[in-house]
C-alpha cells in the first residue's frame, strides 16, 4: 500500500533482514521483533511465472544466534517492511550465512 501511495518505491522492496524474535506474525507489524546482523541487498526478478516477484539475499553472521525470523524491507536500515515470517530456529555462528528467497504472488484478474 505504501508503494501505491508513493511513500516507498516498490523496486526498493529487496532488503533482507533476519532476527531472533519468535512473536507470531501479524498484519500490523512494521519491523522484526529482534533484528540481528546487517541487512542484505537482494537480487530481484520473476519467480516461476510473470506474476511472482522474487528477491534473494544472503545474510552473513559474525555472532552466534538462533535465527527465527526473516523480513523484506525497502531500505538497508529501517524502511517499510513488505513481509515478515517466523520459522524453526536456524543456528548460526561467526562466519555462517543464510540465503533467503522471498516470493510474492500477485494474482491476476479479480
Amino acid at each position: 500500500v505504501d508503494a501505491f501511495q508513493n511513500i516507498t518505491e516498490v523496486e526498493n522492496l529487496k532488503f533482507h533482514a533476519s532476527g531472533t524474535g519468535v512473536t507470531a506474525e501479524a498484519a500490523g507489524q512494521t519491523a522484526l521483533v529482534t533484528e540481528v546482523a546487517t541487512r542484505a541487498t537482494g537480487t530481484t526478478g520473476e519467480g516461476a511465472s510473470a506474476n511472482i516477484y522474487r528477491t534473494v539475499g544472503t545474510i552473513s553472521y559474525t555472532t552466534t544466534n538462533a535465527i527465527t525470523e526473516h523480513g523484506v524491507f525497502s531500505a538497508s536500515s529501517v524502511g517499510t517492511m513488505l513481509d515478515r515470517s517466523v520459522f524453526a530456529a536456524i543456528n548460526v555462528v561467526n562466519g555462517d550465512s543464510i540465503q533467503f528467497t522471498y516470493e510474492l504472488t500477485l494474482p491476476s484478474g479479480g
